[in-house]
């Protein structure tokens, strides 16, 4: 028997997605692969609501997807302000630094986001050419302002960069709407694909802004140059060369998108909702405290949930040995006090309620005192409600 996953990535993934990943692998210039990418390249787009945008889909992880979103948009020099809510908002740092950009950061504690008014004046000194925001921080499952960050980089001339690994296709985002420059993802969360594709959809802005950079971007496999003309081509139904794409992965994204859009964005991100608030209402009745400061705060992706009084990380274990994965902490200041459980992609109801069941036989089996049953009751409650 298989152990539910329900970690914040890797997902469970759908059949048809696993099919198509397991199907014979065609040639990378095969008219008909061509047409599957070419059709996952638009469906990337309207997937991140983002129809002035240029896609971008990769041999890679997340962390790729942020080198090329940086790579190609930052010199040495350039000022970049980084909205810091977590460990993913210091890789980001690291990888703005490691390409020349000079960084400030605007920091929060652990489980909260920076003020709004906070960025604003830092904004307001003016020379930043770059603002960087992760939408939801892995290690954190804080949930950042997206809209009201981006918008604000626009009002002062600013390129947003957001990072969406851990939202895109869970968290409500609306690129051209919001008018973020780049929104980066990957594959193996809520998009719904196993590990192995860095994505990007690049707004205008950006790409003129790289267009018109005086330095050669760093890194070959990074570069835009390297990859628009292919993107280019296989949306367009002709073969193109550049390095070789991962076909079966691409098969796979084609169809996983697919599904996205049947469901329909404005559900999908409604579903996410439902089955947070599910859990948040399990968390309560167990007792625990989420990570995040408030529900107002707290991604719809993930949870990250403080372990009570008396209880460690073995708690993992424990909740494996009732047959569902949930993932330990992540942030080095805290991962040795709290737990992660990811519900995005195809989670629903049936998967909250096995997860919260696991996890109640295994906190009480770890001497945590709640009432049996009440948690599961607080989630179905919740999910009747809607």
């Amino acid at each position: 028997m298989r152990d539910l996953l329900m970690i914040p990535g890797p997902v469970e993934f759908e059949p048809e997605v696993l099919q198509a990943l397991g199907a014979p692998t065609l040639g990378h210039t095969d008219p008909a692969f061509i047409a599957v990418f070419g059709r996952a390249l638009k469906r990337l787009r309207e997937v991140c609501l983002a129809p002035s945008a240029q896609p971008f889909v990769v041999s890679g992880s997340g962390t790729l997807a942020m080198e090329l979103a940086v790579a190609n948009l930052v010199e040495p020099g350039d000022a970049a302000l980084v909205v810091n809510t977590g460990y993913f908002s210091d890789r980001m740092a690291k990888i703005l630094e490691r390409h020349g950009a000079r960084v400030t950061h605007v920091r929060a504690p652990p489980g909260d986001v920076p003020s709004l008014d906070e960025v604003e004046t830092h904004l307001s000194k003016g020379g930043f050419k770059v603002l960087s925001v992760t939408h939801v921080d892995t290690s954190t499952g804080v949930l950042a302002p997206a809209e009201a960050l981006v918008r604000a980089a626009r009002k002062h001339g600013v390129l947003s960069v957001v990072d969406g690994v851990c939202a895109t296709a869970a968290e409500t985002f609306r690129q051209d709407a919001w008018e973020a420059d780049v929104y980066l993802t990957a594959s193996q969360k809520a998009v719904g694909v196993p590990p192995g594709l860095a994505l990007l959809t690049v707004g205008p802005r950006a790409m003129e802004a790289w267009r018109k950079r005086k330095t050669p971007v760093a890194s070959v496999y990074a570069d835009f140059a390297e990859w628009l003309p292919i993107m280019e081509a296989y949306e367009a139904g002709k073969p193109a060369y550049f390095a070789t794409p991962p076909v079966n992965l691409v098969a796979a994204l084609d169809v996983s998108l697919g599904q996205i859009l049947a469901e329909g964005m404005d559900a999908r991100f409604a579903r996410h909702q439902r089955m947070a608030r599910a859990f948040r209402a399990a968390w309560k009745a167990m007792g625990l405290r989420l990570l995040p400061t408030s529900d107002a705060v707290a991604a719809n992706a993930l949870s990250a949930v403080y372990y009570p009084d008396g209880v460690d990380a073995a708690l993992v274990g424990g909740v494996k040995g009732q047959g569902v994965v949930v993932a330990g902490g992540l942030h080095p200041d805290l991962k040795t006090r709290y737990f992660r459980v990811g519900h995005m992609n195809r989670v629903g109801p049936a998967d909250v309620l096995a997860t919260v069941g696991a996890l109640e036989r295994a906190l009480i089996a770890a001497g945590h005192r709640s009432e049996p049953g009440a948690a599961v009751a607080a989630a179905q409650a919740s999910l009747i409600v809607g």
